[in-house]
């Protein structure tokens, strides 16, 4: 399992539009062929702060979401409202083991 955990902070002003353009980005990727889950948070204490838990099969699947259409428009719509650059990390999934 290929996991990546994206941190984002996101313009107060633009809180309510960047989770309207998240929503249209998830309901796309939980479809995708590979996608296990892809979860969108937003922190308690501070409403600015948005994390995303994207688990793809593989290396490749999730490779391949960042080429996808919903992705691609999602990028580009949100990338003027975030503080700064938005930060993902890789991660290799231990548990649970991914299904073929």
């Amino acid at each position: 399992m290929y996991i990546t955990i994206v941190y984002v902070s996101v313009k107060s002003d633009k809180i309510d539009a960047f989770k309207q353009a998240c929503r249209r980005n998830h309901e796309n990727s939980v479809h995708e062929t590979g996608n296990l889950r892809f979860d969108i948070i937003q922190s308690v204490d501070d409403p600015t702060k948005f994390v995303f838990y994207e688990a793809y099969k593989t290396k490749q699947h999730a490779v391949a979401h960042k080429e996808t259409p919903h992705y691609l428009a999602w990028r580009d719509t949100v990338a003027n409202w975030m503080v700064e650059p938005r930060n993902g990390v890789a991660y290799q999934g231990v548990f649970p083991q991914a299904c073929d």
